[in-house]
């Protein structure tokens, strides 16, 4: 009987899965013999490593190599049968000599005919008269997750190796670039799968393998290849890509600016500054305006806003639903092209206040010593300890701009707002922090 049980289980187990998902385990076999001859192995002989350009990609890309002055190996794929492949930027970037092996082990010199760092991704290209085996480009939108995936590539050098598994997840965000939206998916990627592709069981590329955790089973990134899509007819007609811009500078909205700005939930993207002659400020939008959607798409966090704008083309004209004031408005913006754009602090003068700290009006002078960059506003000189400003962590050179929306031109401009907020102790300031411009809150004490 003990023995029996276990199958009983067993048939109830299956019992209980769907008949599709029984019947519907993808050929693996098929789709790799399908499939592997349009994948590459491409060994790059680097350049003396420049520590300035050095990218979030590289730890991953050099981990199994030790020296990023040598041979390094990555991943690439055939998109066109006279030549063309795509791959990631750090496989190739400051290489002075590239090599692109086929299956079978014919061996071509490879040239970058375009390179985007910003999704880290490269197009290179073969030169030979034979007709190459080619991917098909599916869709990354349209995938689910949960669905089966494949990794084809070299890990650690061992040639057109697979591996299967599931989408873990989509959207992704894990700091790499100002665009991330990355696949994630546990079938097994490892250093020298950069740049492969990830395919559905339809044999097509959904993903370029991009990155992992360092240290974790698991766990991989893939750049979606509807990104790539959108790119691929820049890199190779100019070799760069340019993009749409708006001319603003943004932040986290959080739980206590929500508050502030009377916005009953933590979502959208905060617009700290609007640049000059910009497409943002020839259609009004202000500091302290929050974009709540793009294009009707919800804004839930900062990072879904370069992702949007950067599936758009240029001269699109492209709607914001903006809050300001505690009113909902839209604004119709064009889209432009990308633009590429100390002495100790002197004795405090003035006695501490409910901030917790003291400050000085900005003069010439001041503004010469500190290398502040604001005209107005207040300097702050010191910090008291666990005092409001110190829990704001605001610091010693912090220049308050704005108080709850009133710009402010000196101290007795603050004083004023500080006597008529007695009766709510969270504000909002707006503070220059060296280059940066950012809001934050502040509880007075």
């Amino acid at each position: 009987m003990k023995l029996i049980t276990p199958i009983f289980s067993l048939v109830a187990i299956l019992a209980l899965v769907p008949v599709s998902v029984l019947s519907q385990t993808p050929d693996f076999v098929a789709l790799t013999k399908q499939l592997k001859p349009a994948v590459v192995n491409i060994s790059s002989s680097k350049k003396n490593h420049n520590s300035d350009k050095r990218n979030f990609f590289d730890d991953f890309f050099n981990a199994f190599t030790g020296d990023k002055n040598t041979e390094s190996l990555g991943s690439g794929f055939l998109i066109s049968s006279d030549g063309y492949i795509l791959t990631n930027d750090h496989v190739v970037d400051d290489a002075s000599e590239i090599r692109v092996q086929l299956v079978g082990g014919k061996t071509y010199p490879a040239t970058v005919k375009g390179i985007d760092q910003k999704l880290d991704l490269a197009l290179v290209k073969i030169d030979t008269n034979e007709i190459l085996p080619t991917v098909k480009l599916g869709s990354s939108e349209q995938l689910e997750i949960g669905e089966w995936v494949m990794a084809i590539g070299n890990p650690f050098g061992l040639e057109q190796t697979v591996t299967v598994g599931i989408v873990s997840a989509k959207g992704r965000v894990i700091g790499a670039a100002p665009y991330d939206n990355f696949i994630q998916t546990d079938a097994s990627i490892n250093p020298g799968n950069s740049g492969g592709p990830l395919f559905n069981t339809r044999g097509e590329v959904v993903g370029i393998n991009t990155a992992i955790v360092a240290g974790s089973h698991g766990i991989g990134f893939a750049i979606p290849i509807d990104t790539a899509k959108r790119i691929l007819p820049q890199l190779k007609k100019t070799g760069h890509v340019n993009r749409g811009w708006l001319g603003i500078t943004i932040q986290k909205v959080s739980d206590d600016l929500a508050a502030t700005f009377k916005l009953t939930a933590r979502t959208g993207a905060l617009i700290t500054s609007v640049e000059r002659s910009s497409p943002a400020q020839r259609a009004q939008l202000q500091r302290g305006d929050i974009i709540l959607a793009f294009n009707t798409i919800k804004i839930n966090a900062i990072s879904d806003l370069p992702v949007l704008l950067n599936n758009v083309t240029i001269g699109d004209l492209v709607e914001l639903s903006i809050f300001r004031n505690g009113i909902t408005k839209t604004f119709t913006i064009k889209v432009d092209e990308s633009h590429t754009h100390g002495d100790a602090a002197p004795p405090a003068t003035t006695p501490r206040n409910p901030l917790g700290a003291t400050m000085m009006d900005i003069t010439p002078e001041l503004q010469l010593r500190l290398g502040l960059l604001a005209d107005t506003g207040v300097v702050i000189t010191s910090v008291q300890a666990n005092g409001a400003a110190a829990n704001a962590k605001l610091q010693p050179g912090d220049v308050i701009v704005e108080f709850n929306n009133q710009p402010l031109a000196n101290q007795s401009d603050l004083t004023t707002c500080l006597d008529n907020s007695a009766s709510s102790k969270l504000q909002r300031l707006f503070i220059q922090r060296g280059e940066g411009l950012f809001f934050t809150t502040v509880r007075l004490q």
